[in-house]
Order: C-alpha cells, then structure tokens, then sequence
C-alpha cells in the first residue's frame, strides 16, 4: 500500500474536520452568543472543550460511517475514493461558509463519500444510506421542530406568573448549561464522522483489521482538529442562525439549545444515526421562535437554508466525483 496515499487522505481527514469544527461551531453557540448569554470568544472557547470531550463519549457512529455507507474499498485506488470524498465535502463546507448558508457538514461528507465511490465503481449499501443519513435527515428536521416548539410552550407556561425580567436573567444562566450540552453533542456526533474514516483509511493500508477497535491517537486528532476549528469559529454562519432567523431572547435560546443536545445524544447512543446537528438546531429555533407568533420567524431566510439542505449531498457528491476523475487521471 503507498503510504504516501494513506498520509494524504488522514491529513485531507482532519483538514475535513477542522472546516467541519469552524462550519458548525455556530451550532453550538450562536443562540448564547445572540442572546448575550455568553461572549463570542467565551462561548467558543468553551464550545471547543466541550467538543473535544464529546468526542470520546462514544463510537457507535464512527462504526456506521466506516462500515455502513459504502462497500470498503481496496488498495491505492480505495485510498483515492475516500480522497475524493472527502475534497467533495470541503469544497461544499467552504462554498457554503462563504455564503453565510448552515447546511450540514455531515451530509457533505455523506454526499461525497458516495460521490467517490460511484465514480470509482465502488458499491454503494442504499439501505444503509437509506436508514441511517436518509431517513433521519428528514425526521431529524420535524423532531426539532416539533419538541422545540413543545418545550417552548412548556417554559411559557411554567413561569407564567414570573418577573419577566427575573426569568431572563435566569435563563440566560442556564444557557451556558444547555450550549455546553449542545457542544458535547456536537463532539460526538461529529468528531466520529471523520473517525470512521480515518478507520476506514487505515483498514484498506491493512493497518488495521475491520472491527479493531478506534485506535486513541485516531481520538485525540480528530477531536483536536474538531476543537479547533470550533475555536477558529464560522461567524457568517454564527449571523444567520443567532440573529436572520429569529430574534432570540435567553428562554428562547435554551429551549432551543436543550432541544437539539437532546435530539443528538437520543440518535446517537439509540440509533448510532449520524444526524446533522446543523438541521436539528436550526429547526428547534424555527419550532421554538414559531411559540411567539408563526410569522416572528423569517421563514424567506429558514426556505434558503432548507434549499441548501437539500442540495448538500448531490452537490458535494458531484465535486467528489469530479474530484476522483482528476486523481484517477493524474495517479493511476
């Protein structure tokens, strides 16, 4: 196996997973930051821990990644198809970060996986793209509508007869709890999304056998390179979601976060579903800013999101295939 091959492709990895940390860092903390519960740099220094322990809670996600998408690939050119996936999905990170867009990194990667893998006449397991990115990819969306705007309607209720002002105060205290909950579960589903990779990269440089299990140095960089591309910090994207969808106040802020923290840990420690938490903090907002009334939210602005949404894993899977041709040409 060349090992120049295997550098290159763990190094383009964790290059992924530094755009995925600085693409999705607004994830975790663009609703304290625009609620003025934390300070940018406060809430990104502490999103950045929180990721890097999130990232070591658990590794039933890398296990669909590397062994439930696509058929293993073998050899220089399987090395190339997880190359080219993984391009794919970088270029549509930067693409949408530029844009100010919070479309899923995680669906990029998807995207470009099966992308490669068609293109380098790899098989693809439809029924695993089906039941794990799929499905949950339009649930996931509904789910955190409909408990954000529940739990929304549940701290309405509960502190009806509070001082406003009092609760605000309150709450905004909290949402340094639930943002830290909302990064904890950003670590874990996404720093193994690029593990599984890793893993998969050093199963086809026969490294290691299918099934050993995540070796620790894989951990650490991966989590690493999450926590400081989180710390880096995507402040385009960090606008759109804190401030062009809705005007958040703190109980807003932590319906919404405590929503989408719990939507992740549920998918991933029940159904090893590796979810966008892009989609499911973007939709708890919308479920929860709809309480106040249905058109508080900008619904023109919450439309383009779901537009980019659904364009994600076609797009980058097409950069990904391009991608492949030009590595195929050049190195075998």
């Amino acid at each position: 196996m060349d090992t120049f091959a295997l550098i290159v492709t763990i190094g383009v990895a964790l290059g992924f997973t530094y755009t995925n940390g600085f693409h999705d860092s607004a994830n975790a903390i663009a609703t304290s930051v625009s609620t003025r519960a934390l300070t940018p740099r406060a809430a990104l220094a502490m999103a950045a821990v929180m990721n890097l322990a999130g990232a070591f809670l658990g590794s039933g996600i890398a296990k669909t990644v590397s062994e439930g998408l696509i058929e293993t690939p073998h050899g220089t050119k399987g090395m190339w198809i997880l190359f080219a996936g993984l391009v794919g999905a970088i270029v549509w990170n930067l693409v949408t970060w530029y844009f100010g867009l919070p479309s899923s990194s995680s669906h990029a990667l998807f995207g470009g996986l099966v992308g490669a893998a068609l293109a380098g006449g790899i098989g693809v397991i439809w029924s695993g793209v089906v039941e794990k990115i799929v499905i949950p990819m339009f649930l996931s969306p509904l789910v955190g509508l409909v408990i954000g705007y529940l739990v929304m309607c549940a701290i309405m209720w509960m502190f009806r007869k509070s001082n406003p002002h009092k609760a605000k105060r309150g709450f905004r205290i909290a949402q340094t709890v639930s943002a830290a909950g909302m990064a904890l579960g950003h670590g874990l589903q996404d720093a193994q999304k690029t593990m599984g990779i890793v893993v998969m990269a050093l199963v086809i440089a026969d490294v290691e056998d299918p099934g050993d299990p995540i070796p620790v140095w894989v951990k650490i960089a991966c989590a690493v390179m999450l926590s400081l591309g989180t710390y880096a910090g995507g402040w385009r994207i960090m606008r759109t979601l804190g401030r062009k969808i809705i005007e958040l106040d703190p109980p807003q802020g932590f319906a919404a976060e405590t929503t989408g923290a719990g939507i992740m840990f549920t998918t991933a420690f029940m159904f090893h579903a590796p979810i966008s938490t892009t989609h499911v903090i973007t939709s708890a907002i919308m479920g929860v800013g709809a309480t106040k009334r249905v058109n508080a939210v900008r619904w023109g602005v919450a439309k383009n999101i779901i537009l980019g949404w659904f364009i994600t894993m076609p797009a980058a899977a097409i950069v990904a295939a391009v991608s492949f041709w030009i590595v195929n040409l050049a190195f075998l």
